[in-house]
């Protein structure tokens, strides 16, 4: 094996490590040693993959940014057919929520860092980064299904886009929190869906019922 991909995939394994911690009790409470000793490593060689805690912060939190995209890809590939708008939507969304082990330590990984974003810039920057990104590709679904009828047009806008982030943010605090569960969180989701494609008093594009 190429002695890069090996550099590479030690230093997601480090980035491993640090979310096992960061899900258990934050960002803040992982020290460089703390991260080594979690990847069965010595503080030494951490240190020849990261130069600083800052360093593999960054890394780390681009790592999982990439897991969490090819997550929400692999949602949308196992569609059947063609998927509609709406459908599209319900993957992402459904994708962002904590409904299993792995999105939930995905989501207590991310808040972590956005406590820790909220303080350190370079980590502010880097996480805003997939914000547009993502709120260009849920308006682009609403504009579509506004073109095929199933969305009225004032609802297919980057504000409407933006709010369904929010609100999946929001549900999934909640479900960290205990407020709700995961099934709860997913029918609020399919309800707000339910709302929002409703033309005429009628639900255009409602997905075959069951799935999470």
């Amino acid at each position: 094996m190429p002695k890069k991909v090996d550099h590479e995939a030690r230093r997601q394994e480090i980035s491993e490590a640090l979310w096992r911690l960061a899900s258990a009790r934050g960002l803040e409470g992982a020290s460089l040693r703390d991260v080594a000793a979690e990847a069965g490593i010595s503080l030494g060689r951490l240190q020849h993959y990261f130069r600083s805690k800052d360093e593999m912060l960054l890394f780390a939190l681009r790592h999982i940014n990439r897991l969490a995209g090819d997550r929400i890809r692999e949602r949308i590939e196992a569609l059947p057919g063609e998927p509609t708008p709406r459908e599209v939507l319900r993957a992402c969304l459904s994708g962002m929520l904590p409904l299993d082990e792995r999105s939930r330590v995905g989501v207590l990984v991310g808040a972590a860092y956005f406590t820790r974003a909220a303080y350190d810039e370079t980590l502010r920057a880097e996480a805003k980064n997939g914000i547009p990104q993502l709120r260009t590709l849920f308006a682009d679904q609403l504009r579509r299904a506004a073109e095929r009828g199933e969305l009225p047009p004032e609802r297919a806008t980057e504000d409407e886009a933006m709010l369904l982030i929010g609100m999946v943010d929001g549900l999934s605090t909640y479900v960290l929190l205990d407020v709700y569960d995961g099934r709860t969180a997913l029918r609020m989701l399919d309800g707000h869906l339910a709302r929002l494609f409703e033309v005429n008093g009628a639900a255009a594009g409602a997905p075959v019922a069951g799935g999470g």
